[in-house]
């Protein structure tokens, strides 16, 4: 390794963010290092060293196939790839490499994922997934950028994506464990502040992995990092609890100001926002807050209509909610 930051094997990233190998010595250094390497194929990942056309831009090939980058959606320099058997060789002015140097090259650059890159985002999503909303953490969202802009670069993006869904899974779980343990005077609460700093945290991380979402989630998936994320929250904490939530909210609702209005509207909207099929669970309910829950009105039935509004007003009434000062209504024109 000590060779290769001498000068003898050095890697460039051009403006595509393909790998370039600007020294003549790679030939020979490979030949010495690497003859005895187990062949295993990889992508890839070097550009032609000057000698080719100037300004040339052309296609990878190996045995035939092409080969892009796929995260940056940008044409790779022209590489002619020969016999697999041989360390490299340069045919025409063009620079190749073989399948064992190719693999060194990968491993490198996953090790520099593992070591460096994850560990300071994952401590990023860590400080963003437990803040609060009106917490402020003093983060470098550029730098952030940074990282993944890399690892999306360096061809990465599955194994970031995978890393990121992994890590937010974890912390799901762990919010479902802690609302396991909620008494029931609190749980509705307590969901609330759950669902509340959790899209919280997805304002701040959705966008700092935004270069990932348009390179790969939205490109190679067809799906949208935000979508999948608030899915992840479906599955892992709303589902599980539904059962128990829902009653809970029946009841609230049958109480006015049992909860606080604002909560009660948040938790219901941010269901069905998850999954609208839970709104027929409770259609009474989920139409106090979702328009056009219910079937549209008919004529016929008026009557029904005019009935529910006087039970609800007696209802209110009977609960100590008065209909105020009646001697000051305006009375009709005609009387």
């Amino acid at each position: 390794m000590a060779g290769m930051e001498e000068g003898s094997f050095d890697i460039n990233d051009d403006h595509n963010h393909n790998y370039c190998a600007s020294s003549g010595n790679v030939h020979t250094y490979l030949r010495s290092q690497l003859s005895d390497v187990t062949t295993v194929p990889q992508p890839l990942l070097c550009s032609p060293v000057p000698g080719g056309e100037p300004g040339g831009r052309g296609k990878l090939r190996s045995g035939g196939s092409k080969f892009t980058d796929s995260d940056s959606s940008s044409e790779s320099s022209e590489v002619s790839e020969t016999d697999s058997s041989a360390p490299s060789a340069s045919v025409g002015g063009k620079f190749t490499l073989n399948s064992a140097s190719k693999f060194l090259l990968n491993a490198m650059a996953v090790e520099d994922y593992r070591k460096n890159h994850w560990p300071n985002l994952e401590n990023a999503i860590d400080l963003l997934l437990i803040q609060k909303p009106t917490d402020h953490i003093s983060i470098s969202y550029a730098q952030i950028y940074g990282y993944i802009y890399k690892c999306v670069c360096q061809q990465h993006s599955e194994l970031l994506y995978n890393d990121l869904i992994l890590k937010i899974t974890t912390h799901l779980q762990q919010v479902s464990s802690h609302l396991q343990t909620s008494p029931p005077d609190n749980f509705i609460e307590n969901f609330n502040l759950a669902l509340t700093q959790y899209t919280a945290s997805l304002q701040c991380i959705v966008p700092v992995f935004m270069y990932m979402n348009k390179f790969y989630i939205e490109t190679k998936l067809n799906r949208d990092l935000r979508e999948d994320l608030m899915k992840l929250f479906a599955d892992h904490v709303a589902e599980k609890h539904v059962s128990t939530l829902m009653p809970l909210l029946i009841k609230a609702h049958s109480m006015p100001f049992q909860v606080q209005p604002s909560t009660m509207a948040n938790v219901v909207k941010g269901l069905y926002s998850l999954r609208p099929a839970w709104a027929q669970l409770a259609p009474d309910l989920f139409s106090g807050f979702i328009p056009q829950i219910n079937p549209p009105a008919v004529e016929s039935q008026l009557s029904d209509y005019a009935a529910h509004d006087q039970k609800l007003q007696m209802e209110l009434s009977m609960n100590g909610f008065s209909r105020g000062d009646q001697s000051r209504k305006r009375t009709s024109d005609d009387s």
